[in-house]
């Protein structure tokens, strides 16, 4: 079973987003697998709390990634 599991801080997706990155990583999984692949497929797309998230040594918060936009 093909599968794929995104960690994305909490709130920075809206569902139209997190239904997006279902569908097309599927659509990835079936283009490498076949059609086979798609009933079997598991995308799993979890939020981690904020300030749950580190980069380079220090804690990421949502509000940092908002201020590079």
């Amino acid at each position: 079973m093909p599968f794929a599991n995104f960690k994305v801080p909490a709130g920075s997706l809206d569902e139209e987003q997190k239904e997006l990155i279902v569908t097309r990583t599927t659509e990835l999984y079936v283009e490498i697998y076949g059609e086979r692949a798609r009933a079997a497929t598991m995308v799993l797309v979890e939020e981690v709390t904020d300030g749950g998230w580190g980069i380079g040594g220090g804690v990421l918060t949502l509000a940092m990634l908002r201020e590079d936009q």
